[in-house]
This record gives structure tokens, C-alpha cells and sequence, in this order.
């Protein structure tokens, strides 16, 4: 159907099948095609998930006249190299998140999506969905005031390093990157600037990668944001936005749940911890936003929107560039840290290259 976005996934992992299962339940958006470079795999995951054509190699898929879009699934390092050449294979491309590993890296990729005349969107699926639209209202509406504070965490524990494409260095791994790039790119968004100053501290895992990482940004209009990220850990993985009139709490930001996802304004005075029998509770309305639709296949119909509407994608070149900026900024700091010295200042866009 011309109306339908025919997309094609590149690599068969575990965030692939948590798109395919999105994209069977979008409105504008269809399965063509799976590429792997073992073909049964591709064939077993297209079965799974019941795309009508499996490919044996990322090329093939590539040279697939039914495909319309690529999403981009592979590992860090490769995100890259194929996405450029599905660009330039005249697919419309939409990458995992982190976009990239380099400022340089991804400068490349949206060079080559405009010589193209071909759409790359970073995937960080939370931006399209109506429960952060929601809180973006609220905070914009001043219902806690003045925001000031900012604090994130996108933790989990896995036992499963060998084979992990998370512990390899070589792919990019570390959960700065897997996972830290989601708080990053949360703060950035509410804050509406990019950071002055990043300071942060990592665990190194045996294998070379970080498997904890907190963080620190100052941002020019005052705001102040925290994180935690990490592999090896358990953590409330929640969002809060404190402001001077209230704070505004996520329990689920990430990977927000249909048919309805929630969040907390909580208002009145804070609780009073000087004393025993002093503890005063705040007020806290909790706020129901009705969800349409399935999570990845929101993602895939916002970009589709963007493909045949033009409707501006939720996740702009410049806020790809910013997040990758400060990202490295953070892993520039943390590595700083470790060795003695203080924070480092500069801002997501200014920073060089390691």
C-alpha cells in the first residue's frame, strides 16, 4: 500500500524483535524484509515475527526494491557504516540510538542522508510517545513552576557478558552509551539547551567497557541534571523533574506501557524530615495519558509521518549532534576523573573528539 512505510530491519537481535513486534501493530508502517549475516537467523526471526522475505546478508537486504526504510539495529560501531550505505542504497534510515560513536561519524551520516535526499532519524523511541508529549505540556504549562533540577537513572544487572555485544569494547559497548544515552538525552530535552559543564564517574568492568556511570550537567539557564546509568546494577529507572512550585515524577519514561501511562505532579509543601511526628505529606495528582498504539510502532508511524508528510521527525539533527556531543563530553569527564583531575566543561557541540 502506497500509504504504508515497507520497512526492512537490519540485524536480528532483541531490540530488532521489540520493533518488528511494534511495527505489526502500526497504523502506517509494514514488514518487508530481515537481514542478517547468518541466514537462518534471518530466516528464524522472519518466521517469528512473520516478515515475508529474509535475507542472508545486510547487502541483500539493502538491494531490496520492496524495502522503503531501514532500521538500523546493529551494534554501536556499525550503526555507521550501514546506515550510510543504506542511505545510499536509497532507503530512508532510522538508527538505533547512539547514533553514532563520533562527532565526525555522524556529521557523515546526515551529509549523506541530504546528498541523498533520504531521512535519518535517531531512534530514541520515548521522544514520540503521547506520555512524554504530555509531561512536555505540563512543564511548559508551569505546573511546577520554574524548573531547576533534573534527575535520571536507566539501570538493569545482567549475568550474561560473554558474547555480550555490551561488554565489547570494539562495538562500542558501555552503558554510557546503551543506556546513559537516554538520560542524557531526557535532560537536554527539558532543560532546552545544551549543558556548560558535564562532570561524571565510572566502574570499568574487566572487560574494558563502563558498567556504572553517574553523571552531572550544568545548563546555562540554571538547571542542574543528574544520572545513573549502569549494567551491573538494579535501580528505579524513573524520571523526576523538580521545579518551585512542585516536581513531576515518571515511574516508567523509557518504555512507557499501553493502553495508559501515568506520571505524579506533586504540589504543597515538601516533606519536613527535621524532626519525629513533623513529616508533612505533599499533595500528588496522578495524571492518566491514554496511549494509541504500541510503543515501537508509534516510533515507526512518527517517522513515517515524517517520510510522507514532512511532519519534522521528534528527534532533530541537531539534537542527535548535541546528545552525541555531551555523551562524550560525560565519557571525557568520567576517564578525567579516574585519573585524578577535576570535571571538564564545554558544551555537547564544542567538544572535541577523543
Amino acid at each position: 500500500m502506497a500509504n504504508r512505510l515497507r520497512w526492512g530491519i537490519l540485524g536480528t537481535g532483541n531490540i530488532a524483535r521489540q520493533f518488528a513486534a511494534g511495527v505489526a501493530a502500526a497504523k502506517r508502517s509494514e514488514l518487508g524484509a530481515v537481514g542478517s549475516r547468518a541466514p537462518e537467523s534471518a530466516r528464524a526471526f522472519a518466521q517469528a515475527s512473520h516478515i515475508p522475505t529474509a535475507h542472508g546478508s545486510y547487502e541483500s537486504l539493502l538491494a531490496d526494491p520492496t524495502v522503503d526504510a531501514v532500521y538500523n539495529s546493529l551494534p554501536n560501531s556499525m550503526h555507521h557504516p550501514w546506515t550510510i550505505a543504506a542511505l545510499r542504497a536509497g532507503k530512508h534510515v532510522l538508527c538505533e540510538k547512539p547514533f553514532a560513536v563520533t562527532v565526525a561519524e555522524a556529521v557523515e551520516m546526515f551529509d549523506v542522508a541530504r546528498q541523498c535526499d533520504r531521512l535519518v532519524v535517531e531512534a530514541f523511541m520515548y521522544r514520540s510517545h503521547p506520555l512524554t508529549h504530555a509531561v512536555q505540556r505540563a512543564v511548559a504549562d508551569g505546573v511546577i513552576g520554574e524548573l531547576k533540577f533534573i534527575r535520571t537513572s536507566f539501570c538493569y544487572r545482567t549475568t550474561k557478558i560473554a558474547g555480550n555485544i555490551r561488554f565489547d569494547p570494539k562495538l562500542a559497548g558501555g552503558c554510557l552509551m546503551d543506556v546513559g544515552c537516554y538520560c542524557i538525552n531526557f535532560s537536554r530535552l527539558f532543560a532546552g539547551c545544551e549543558p556548560t559543564r558535564v562532570s561524571a564517574y565510572s566502574h570499568r568492568h574487566p572487560t574494558g567497557v563502563d558498567d556504572l556511570f553517574a553523571g552531572a550537567m550544568e545548563f546555562p539557564n540554571g538547571v542542574l541534571a543528574t544520572f545513573a546509568c549502569g549494567m551491573s546494577a538494579q535501580a528505579d529507572n524513573t524520571a523526576t523533574l523538580c521545579g518551585t512550585e512542585g516536581f513531576i515524577e515518571i515511574p516508567v519514561p523509557w518504555k512507557p506501557p499501553a493502553p495508559e501511562s501515568v506520571f505524579v505532579i506533586a504540589r504543597g509543601i515538601p516533606p519536613k524530615m527535621d524532626g519525629p511526628g513533623r513529616v508533612v505529606a505533599s499533595g500528588r495528582e496522578l495524571v492518566r495519558v491514554r496511549v494509541e498504539g504500541e510503543l515501537y510502532g508509534i516510533e515507526a508511524d512518527a517517522f513515517a509521518a515524517s517520510v510522507f508528510d514532512g511532519v519534522p521527525p521528534w528527534v532533530s539533527e541537531a539534537d542527535t549532534m548535541g546528545n552525541i556531543g555531551v555523551i562524550l563530553s560525560a565519557g571525557a569527564a568520567a576517564k578525567i576523573l579516574s585519573e585524578g583531575a577535576a570535571g571538564v566543561e564545554g558544551s555537547g557541540r564544542s567538544v572535541s573528539e577523543p
